[in-house]
Parts: structure tokens; C-alpha cells; sequence
């Protein structure tokens, strides 16, 4: 199932930057961002509340360990998302979304070192040839 989510996660984040590019034509780049979590966050919510969750939110902030990893998490993905949207602004989709994708190849060799995560050598391979691959694009 795992596999069917992220390929519907990767579905979703390249027209992320298909739309980011056609929407920033005459915007700015940081304002977009802001303006795209306020959406981000009510989408989120209605779709919580759809679930009928929304009384699960407290429990996040009463856990402190798991509210300030969730914290950093949404500090690193604001961040990520600043940078992304100038890179667009600049750059061509299909420049910066195989660059952006490097971070796969960050996410893994972090698991590895902080989480103590295995790979294998197939997916070491395939680690690999992504960072070979968005190398090659940024030259490209």
C-alpha cells in the first residue's frame, strides 16, 4: 500500500510545481508560498475533519517529543517550499523538480546516519543513479 501512496505523493507534488510555475508568472515567490499554506492548511483540515479527527489534535500537542518533531518538520517544509518556489520562479520546471528531487538521496543517506536505517545494494544503486540523474539535469 505503502508503494500506491508514494506514487500518488510523487503524482501530486510534480503538478505542484507545474501550477507553482504558471501561478508565479507575476507573483511573488514568497508571498505564493504564504499563500499556498493558508490553502494547504484548510484543505488539511477539512479533510481531518472529514475523517472525523479533528478530535485527535490535542493529543499532538500533549505529546511534547512528537509536537517538536512535527514542529521541525513543518520548519523544514516551509523552508523547502521557499526555496522550491524561487527556484521556480527562475528556473524551468524541468530543471528544478529533478534537482529538488535530490533530496531523496539526502532523506536516505540521513535515515541511514540518524535513524540507522539499512539500504540495500539495489537500493544503494538506485540512490545512486538518482543523484547521477539530477546532476546531469542541473548541467543539463
Amino acid at each position: 500500500m505503502w508503494l500506491i501512496y508514494a506514487l500518488l505523493s510523487a503524482a501530486a507534488a510534480a503538478m505542484v510545481g507545474i501550477f507553482g510555475k504558471m501561478g508565479l508568472k507575476d507573483v511573488d515567490a514568497n508571498t505564493a508560498t504564504a499563500v499556498r499554506s493558508v490553502i494547504m492548511t484548510l484543505f488539511l483540515f477539512a479533510v481531518v475533519a472529514f475523517q472525523g479527527n479533528l478530535h485527535k489534535i490535542p493529543s499532538i500537542f500533549e505529546d511534547k517529543k512528537a509536537f517538536f518533531y512535527i514542529s521541525l518538520t513543518g520548519v523544514a517544509g516551509a523552508t523547502s517550499w521557499i526555496f522550491y518556489f524561487l527556484a521556480l520562479k527562475y528556473g524551468k520546471v524541468s530543471q528544478v523538480a529533478p534537482v529538488d528531487k535530490l533530496s531523496v538521496v539526502i532523506a536516505a543517506i540521513a535515515a541511514v546516519i540518524i535513524l540507522g536505517e539499512k539500504i540495500s545494494l539495489l537500493g544503494g544503486i538506485g540512490i545512486g543513479l538518482i543523484a547521477i540523474g539530477a546532476i546531469l539535469v542541473a548541467l543539463g
